[in-house]
């Protein structure tokens, strides 16, 4: 493969006795993108000619760095499922507090009174904060998922585009071979 494809990537490049990083599903994708766009037309064609070589190397890249990106995802639940659970407990210690309060201001009826009512402000705002933070997580994390699902369809695309080219390519050059063929009988039957 061509390291100007590479380049895009940035950074300085690997030493010798360092390992290459994995690039990512975007990177590959990008790689491929370039590949095609700079690839040599076919002549009279809107199809191009790349190297097979070259574009099973982005896929296997691409394919090494699906396990990242699926453990990139099961993080991100990982981290919703902590964060959903911290504001439950944070929400039950206040809760608790706002109830231990109320329990307090037990001296009057009028006391009695404005402390349940406070109590229950404090408990519906707590459980309002504790819903509103697991929908923002929740929805985070779907957000997250979306990205990662459009990203493994870009790749599937992308593969069955490069499917579809090399089987064009593979029809064009037995062809030429078919009509090069036919034209040697020519010269040959003319000695």
């Amino acid at each position: 493969m061509s390291d100007p494809i590479r380049s895009r990537r940035g950074g300085a490049p690997p030493t010798p006795n360092e390992p290459k990083p994995a690039p990512t599903l975007e990177e590959c994708l990008l790689d491929l993108q370039d590949l095609i766009e700079h690839a040599r037309s076919m002549p009279m064609s809107a199809s191009v000619l790349v190297s097979r070589d070259d574009v099973l190397g982005i896929i296997d890249e691409a394919m090494r760095g699906l396990p990242e990106e699926i453990q990139r995802a099961r993080w991100l639940i990982k981290e919703r499922d902590q964060f959903l659970v911290e504001a439950r407990r944070d929400a039950n210690l206040i809760i608790e507090s706002a109830r231990a309060q109320a329990e307090r201001m037990v001296e009057r009826i009028e006391i009695v009174r404005e402390a349940r009512r406070v109590a229950d402000q404090m408990v519906f705002d707590a459980e309002s904060d504790a819903r509103r933070l697991r929908n923002e997580a929740e929805d985070y994390v779907a957000g997250q998922l979306l990205k990662f699902e459009e990203t493994l369809e870009d790749i599937l695309a992308v593969t069955r585009r490069g499917r579809s080219r090399f089987a064009l390519q593979k029809e064009v050059e037995e062809e030429v071979e078919e009509e090069q063929d036919f034209f040697d009988q020519d010269y040959l039957d003319d000695e």
